[in-house]
């Protein structure tokens, strides 16, 4: 059974995903975004003693919410390896996918990750402790036109060529090492009433980078279309624009640019059937509880 855990985390969509897993309780399932467990807690109470469920996490804190559940492990490394690592214990196929994307609520509530606008931490912002790449680094020695294209890319931020030149500037008389200092050096460039929106939009970018989100997102959905069983399930929680619209072209084409593929029948060549039109979006009850739920975005895939 899941042991009694700290708050960690608060699973969004938790039944939706749930039920778009279409569960089988002799089946075997992946929960590539390990976190708090929520979501792998409920996926154990529907499988049966034949049943088997492998999560992946590169966050050493997810740790302390492993079950003691002789059908689980926990694989800690990036999800972008899935499929080598499950082949490593045997697994060739397995029978539903589950990513929820982004950050957990734990690693915005930890100071010193560096992740929060709301904390004074160093500029870190890895998901994995091990890597070498932090937001400091790339605030001190990215060019102005790297910089650039990351806030405009992964930000949104029109003014991106503006904020770039900016740091640029202030990292000549000290180094930005810091949240509060990264805040400081950028204050007149927020729009005013708007601040909160555009320093997250700026961390979102910053963030993105360090951790090659997107990178690791295209790579995971090729990998997880090739593990999937017949009729098997992808279910892909994201929340922001640039991870949906991959998810999306993903189901819909069968590759991240959304290129559309016919035979020589005319029929369309793809491997998933998307289960819904649209994207699934939390309810107003959710996202008064849960105020991460609002830019929430999930889409359903069966393998075809």
């Amino acid at each position: 059974m899941m042991g009694v855990s700290r708050p960690y985390h608060i699973p969004v969509l938790l039944h939706d995903c749930i039920d778009g897993l279409n569960i089988k309780p002799d089946g075997v399932y992946v929960d590539v975004t390990y976190g708090g467990g929520g979501h792998s807690r409920v996926i154990l109470e529907k499988l049966n003693d034949k049943g088997r469920l492998f999560a992946f996490d590169q966050d050493p804190d997810a740790i302390q919410n492993v079950p003691d559940d002789p059908r689980f492990e926990l694989i800690e490394e990036n999800f972008e390896f899935m499929r080598n690592f499950l082949k490593e214990r045997g697994v060739n196929k397995v029978d539903g996918i589950l990513a929820d994307l982004g950050v957990s609520s734990h690693q915005f509530d930890i100071p010193d990750r560096g992740f929060s606008i709301r904390f004074d931490a160093p500029l870190d912002m890895r998901m994995n402790q091990k890597g070498s790449l932090t937001a400091a680094n790339i605030v001190n020695t990215y060019d102005e036109g790297e910089l650039s294209k990351i806030f405009w890319t992964y930000g949104d931020l029109k003014n991106g060529r503006a904020i770039a030149r900016k740091i640029c500037q202030s990292r000549l008389d000290a180094k930005i090492r810091t949240v509060f200092e990264l805040k400081k050096e950028l204050n007149k460039l927020a729009p005013r009433g708007k601040e909160n929106q555009f320093f997250a939009k700026v961390f979102q970018a910053l963030r993105i980078e360090v951790n090659r989100e997107l990178e690791v997102l295209e790579r995971f959905l090729l990998r997880a279309n090739d593990m999937l069983e017949k009729e098997g399930r992808l279910v892909v929680m994201s929340y922001h624009s640039l991870e949906d619209r991959l998810v999306k072209n993903f189901i819909r084409s069968g590759n991240t640019e959304g290129k559309m593929e016919k035979d020589f029948y005319g029929n369309l060549i793809r491997p998933l059937k998307p289960m819904m039109s649209k994207a699934i979006k939390a309810s107003d009850k959710e996202i008064s509880e849960n105020a991460r739920a609002r830019s929430a975005r999930l889409r359903i895939a069966e393998k075809i």
